[in-house]
């Protein structure tokens, strides 16, 4: 895997400067799933109000028990239409009778933010489902107004499928794909522009990366940038390549005014694959929280956008592959699974989330390969020291590792550093393929590992 260029690797280590790790979160939202042996949703509202900066929450059905326990701890709540119900309404008088059971008996106690008309419809394949869509979501935005409700914004979240997205390809360059954009969401982008309601798209990383890629996909160095030769924009992460590819999308149908809501991404913190550790979660979220509070990206620098992490827990009861049950910020006693800023005053300000060291007994140690070539070795460095969240004054001139001064000896101290950091994780020793696992101490007189 190729190193990025100096230039890159300059403008990595100023970002690391600025990307420091925050006090405390302010204007972030998860997706509240219930798949699992979890507390009470009065619990849960109180948690989030009390302990978090997290200010809204996206559930996946109308549940009144959680829409209620939301009542008056200023927490917006977006409410999911199930996939199911859309055929019936797209019917007018059925939109209203919904509106009055799910939204009027609980808002304006509860702060309903948005109605998520179903869930990735367009993935699902179903022609019934996907031709009713924007007409149930015309109804029930009627319905809201003829209730005397101006507050609530009707959408539908998509996945990144509808995305012709190529992971080599111009993030300028994206387009809907063929058989969906001017028939079916371009009308529903003129529906948001009319209503001042957003898009909401789930751009997932995990789904769809190149395993000879994983740190595009992380926000990890180093990684094979993608350079868009028509706008000579660098991406240094797959994240931004979507959320443009996205952007670009709507802009080639006439629609880049429209809002774009981020209703879901994150990565696990375990899974089946080395990539998957909490420490690896905990960068993705850090990053993509920065880029909702300000950062943008590079088509759309600045701009903030209304982000919802994917999950506020792990859920145990989901069936699958172990990722799905490992997607969460807590555990089901409000224990962190790890640190993103989001408690209140108990937020770390390291520039990197890791877990407690553990004791090296046990011996293991992370080190270089030894067919790990001088540039990978440094591009291991640099990331270490600016973003690993590692001290790495003992191997600067004067450092209890410095000697002997050898790139080598260097990198494996800070990889190790690492390693040990994070909870001697498989992932943690992973490094692009050139760190290795030892059971030999690899320390060196007056430099110990």
């Amino acid at each position: 895997m190729a190193k990025a260029p100096p230039l890159i690797s300059l403008l990595l280590f100023s970002a690391a400067v600025l990307l420091t790790f925050p006090a405390a979160i302010y204007s972030i939202g998860v997706n509240y799933g219930t798949l699992g042996n979890l507390p009470p949703p009065t619990q849960v509202a109180n948690f989030l109000k009390i302990q978090t900066s997290i200010d809204s929450v996206k559930i996946f059905n109308v549940d009144p028990n959680i829409i209620r326990a939301f009542a008056g701890t200023g927490i917006s709540v977006v409410v999911t239409v199930p996939n199911g119900d859309i055929p019936a309404l797209a019917n007018g008088m059925q939109a209203r009778r919904w509106v009055s059971a799910n939204i009027l008996p609980f808002h304006p106690q509860t702060k309903i933010k948005y109605i998520s008309v179903g869930n990735e419809i367009l993935l699902t394949g179903d022609s019934n489902m996907i031709s009713k869509l924007l007409p149930a979501m015309r109804s029930l935005n009627s319905a809201l107004v003829r209730a005397g409700v101006r507050d609530i914004k009707v959408t539908t979240a998509h996945a990144l499928n509808i995305i012709a997205y190529d992971l080599h390809g111009a993030p300028s360059r994206g387009r809907f794909r063929p058989a969906w954009d001017k028939g079916i969401l371009a009308p529903i982008l003129a529906y948001h522009r009319q209503t001042k309601s957003p898009f909401m798209v789930n751009p997932y990383p995990y789904f769809g990366f190149d395993p000879k890629n994983v740190n595009f996909a992380i926000f990890r160095s180093p990684y094979k940038a993608v350079r868009d030769p028509f706008t000579r924009k660098v991406y240094t992460n797959m994240y931004d390549a979507l959320m443009d590819s996205t952007y670009s999308a709507m802009k080639a149908l006439g629609y880049g005014d429209v809002d774009i809501v981020v209703g879901e991404t994150g990565w696990p913190s375990a899974c089946d694959a080395s990539w998957c550790s909490p420490a690896n979660a905990a960068w993705f979220n850090l990053n993509v929280i920065k880029r909702a509070q300000g950062l943008g990206t590079p088509l759309m620098p600045k701009r903030r956008f209304e982000t919802y992490i994917f999950g506020l827990f792990n859920e145990e009861g989901k069936p699958g592959p172990t990722a799905e049950r490992n997607w969460g910020l807590f555990r089901s006693d409000f224990s962190p699974v790890y640190d993103v800023g989001l408690l209140r005053g108990g937020a770390s300000r390291r520039p990197a989330p890791a877990l407690p060291a553990p004791s090296t007994a046990g011996g293991k140690w992370c080190v270089a390969k030894s067919g790990a070539t001088n540039a990978q070795l440094q591009a291991n460095i640099d990331w270490v020291c600016s973003q690993g969240g590692v001290d790495c004054k003992p191997i600067q001139a004067g450092g209890s590792c410095f000697n002997p001064s050898s790139l080598r000896m260097h990198a494996s101290f800070v990889m190790n550093a690492y390693y040990q950091k994070n909870g001697r994780s498989d992932g943690s020793c992973h490094f692009s393929g050139t760190g290795v696992v030892v059971r030999s101490n690899p320390s060196n007189g007056a430099c110990k590992f």
